[in-house]
């Protein structure tokens, strides 16, 4: 099993390998970082000295001093060099460049000299090092304003404001969770590459990211409607979305109910993209899933009977929970990486309609359990 330390752990992408590797925990086990390790030797060394990998992400993305993010940068990888030399690991070092190594900024050139300190490192003490030459990062959890461009987006479609388009650039993007898969990769493979160029995913336009924002925000968020979603791009863009909205006051969504003399009729979903209907019953007092996936959107939608559906952000410890009842049918959609259930409250037996955008393959179910 590889212990496995992540400088910069609580980050953007930190988040994301941790809550991935630990989804594997026979193969890997993750030693536990905190930034205040940087500030004193021995835990430094400590952490260090623990770890047959470590992915340096730890780094300042923005600030208002140029001088300041510089400096911060290339002090971090002096003193991780530096705890590497006092403690003899030869750990096998994953670096986190960027694509704007080549640009005359503050940011690529802290970059592009820490890979190159820690390209020295490797090749005066016979260590390991993997340096990632990474191209923009969007998805899910990111800091507006800070992370990407699209994470500010997200944020300000979501939230009723008006984005700006300061440059109309053409964006070469990955998806953070491919990050992960790249960094996991290169892990498992534990080659000698202090340059590698992550090939990027996906090109679109500021303007044509910002297009498709809108669409989400117009169909999903105001309609109800699940898009049409045309690519692995656009799925990645709008489950990035949907993570950016304030979904404690937005669920539950109650339905427009038609009733007359015969009955009611309500409208489950409308969606542009296929997937796979379900209708579960559940006795009184029964819980029923306590997981989370990765990918999927999911929607649930009571229909008759009292139910409490709550979700937690893996990682977190906050429980959102949302009462409906069948009187007045309503739904809660599934955001990714939220582990989630559903309980009869009632006294009746719960009628629920599940719909989630994939047909469900038990050879990659993307189903993980955990309890809410």
């Amino acid at each position: 099993m590889l212990k496995i330390g992540i400088t910069g752990q609580k980050g953007f992408v930190g988040t994301h390998l941790y809550n991935t590797l630990k989804l594997a925990p026979n193969e890997f086990s993750c030693i536990d970082y905190d930034i205040s390790f940087f500030s004193i030797d021995s835990q430094l060394d400590a952490f260090v000295a623990q770890c047959d990998v470590i992915v340096h992400l730890a780094a300042m993305n923005r600030h208002n001093n140029p001088a300041v993010l510089y400096n911060t940068n290339i002090e971090l990888v002096k003193k991780l060099i530096s705890s590497l030399e006092r403690t003899g690991s030869k750990a096998h070092v994953l670096f986190s460049s960027s694509s704007q190594e080549e640009r005359d900024n503050p940011y690529g050139k802290s970059k592009k000299e820490g890979r190159i300190f820690l390209e020295k490192w490797a090749s005066t003490n016979g260590g390991t090092l993997t340096g990632l030459v990474i191209p923009n990062v969007f998805g899910p959890f990111g800091r507006p304003y800070y992370n990407s461009v699209i994470s500010t987006f997200s944020h300000q479609i979501s939230h009723g404001e008006t984005p700006e388009i300061e440059v109309d650039g053409e964006l070469k993007l990955i998806y953070v969770g491919e990050v992960v898969s790249e960094i996991i990769k290169k892990i498992q493979n534990k080659k000698n590459e202090p340059l590698y160029n992550v090939p990027h995913t996906s090109i679109a336009k500021v303007s044509e990211v910002l297009s498709l924002l809108k669409k989400y925000k117009e169909d999903y968020q105001d309609k109800g409607e699940i898009p049409t979603i045309n690519n692995s791009f656009e799925l990645n863009l709008f489950n990035t979305y949907r993570c950016y909205m304030d979904i404690r006051n937005h669920f539950p969504v109650k339905f427009r109910q038609n009733t007359d003399l015969r009955g009611s009729f309500v409208e489950i979903i409308r969606m542009g993209v296929t997937g796979q209907v379900s209708l579960s019953t559940t006795v009184p007092g029964v819980t029923r899933g306590n997981h989370f996936h990765t990918r999927k959107i999911e929607r649930f939608a009571v229909i008759k009977g009292k139910a409490l559906i709550q979700l937690r952000h893996i990682g977190t410890n906050e429980v959102l929970d949302f009462y409906m009842d069948g009187s007045e049918p309503s739904y809660v959609d599934i955001p990714i990486w939220y582990t989630h259930n559903i309980k009869n409250i009632g006294e009746e037996v719960l009628y629920t309609n599940f719909w989630i955008n994939e047909f469900y393959d038990v050879n990659d179910p993307d189903t993980y359990f955990e309890n809410v």
